[in-house]
């Protein structure tokens, strides 16, 4: 799950009570229309031209503000940009009301087909890091690495302090789960949030805090909130059932791009335990583990993710340069990819106890059946991600 951050009055259907969306110093914020959808887009100015794009997409309940810590990190690296998925955020629902992973990665392919800014660097935390595995698998030619912050990728055993955010799926469940809690200011929900997916709580700043808050009530007043948080929940769980060429960890395997993969030992949502399973299954990637960090990293962490993501891109260019070198019409040695390593040399463990935190160690178609998404070529406010 995602996120306090929350829809504003931007979009044609929010409510005439909401509050416009808060957007940090150096970000701008544009509404993009689209066949079907409309995508409000998070950017910062690239710190110069020529830069290769990133695309960050966020989880359950979350919105694009869920990565405003970590990109003016990157500023140099890579030109940001942070979408809100429909019905979060500032976007509103889409026009056919369809939340699965299926549809939300429609709504990413069509977003970078129509910008033409791919092939991108691709993030993805929770419901967004199984989005991005996704439009990675189907439509490799837009990414060109991939970053999973705590990926939502199936689970036979869930945490049992997942399973609240899991029933959310079940018919009348937000029906009741709205009765229940009626009666509580956004300050506790977002209390209840930030304990649910911080693995240090007390990390979040008082600014954070009151900015969340805000978000929290802007986000009460929209009347589409409860429905695009139940119907995603819903479209998540279809896609954990799913199996052959569907099932998301078969997807995981047909990804080529080059792979981080960032476990927070402390998340609630997603257990760590799956880090080793994902690290299998991406044929080209690399491990990092955070020991104190929760569901999302990426806020908890930023300067410990960005330094991971600066080594991804290290790693990813040295092997295009060994194979640049090779004599034409050789092969690569070896079963795996050139720039692929096996798991138990890139696992690794960070170490965050510094303001910076360091990096140590050696080393088709989805929840709906039969619909293809494939449309062209081959430190802040506390938040959620599933």
């Amino acid at each position: 799950m995602s996120s306090t951050e929350l829809p504003s009055l931007l979009t044609a259907t929010a409510s005439p009570k909401a509050s416009a969306v808060r957007v940090a110093p150096g970000e701008r914020l544009r509404s993009v229309r689209l066949p079907g959808i409309t995508l409000s887009v998070r950017s910062r100015p690239p710190a110069r031209e020529g830069l290769p794009p990133a695309l960050y997409v966020h989880g359950l309940g979350g919105s694009s503000q869920n990565w405003s810590a970590l990109m003016p990190l990157l500023d140099g690296l890579v030109d940001s940009e942070a979408l809100d998925l429909p019905g979060f955020g500032d976007s509103p629902p889409p026009d056919d009301g369809n939340y699965s992973v299926t549809g939300h990665a429609r709504a990413v392919i069509r977003y970078l087909d129509s910008a033409g800014r791919g092939p991108v660097h691709l993030f993805g935390n929770s419901l967004g890091g199984a989005i991005a595995t996704r439009v990675a698998a189907l439509r490799p030619d837009l990414v060109r690495t991939l970053t999973l912050v705590s990926p939502a990728l199936p689970e036979l055993r869930v945490q049992r302090t997942a399973v609240p955010t899991a029933m959310l799926a079940l018919p009348g469940m937000s029906a009741l789960f709205t009765r229940f809690t009626k009666g509580w200011t956004a300050e506790q929900r977002v209390r209840g949030v930030t304990a649910l997916c911080y693995g240090d709580p007390g990390r979040v700043t008082e600014e954070g805090f009151r900015n969340a808050v805000e978000e929290m009530e802007r986000r009460l007043q929209l009347p589409y909130m409860w429905d695009a948080l139940t119907r995603s929940a819903r479209g998540l769980v279809d896609a954990y059932t799913l199996g052959g060429q569907h099932s998301l960890w078969r997807q995981a395997e047909r990804v080529l791009a080059p792979t981080l993969l960032v476990y927070g030992r402390r998340d609630q949502l997603v257990g760590y335990r799956m880090a080793q399973r994902a690290a299998r299954s991406f044929r080209d990637s690399r491990l990092v583990s955070l020991p104190d960090a929760g569901h999302v990293a990426m806020m908890e962490y930023p300067e410990a993710v960005a330094a991971a993501f600066r080594d991804l891109l290290a790693d990813a260019g040295r092997a295009r340069s060994r194979v640049d070198e090779m004599p034409v019409g050789s092969e690569p040695v070896g079963s795996e990819p050139v720039g692929s390593v096996s798991v138990g040399s890139e696992s690794v463990s960070v170490d965050v106890s510094g303001e910076g935190g360091s990096v140590s160690g050696g080393g088709s178609v989805g929840a709906d059946e039969g619909d293809s998404v494939a449309e062209g070529p081959p430190k802040g406010s506390p938040g959620v991600g599933s």
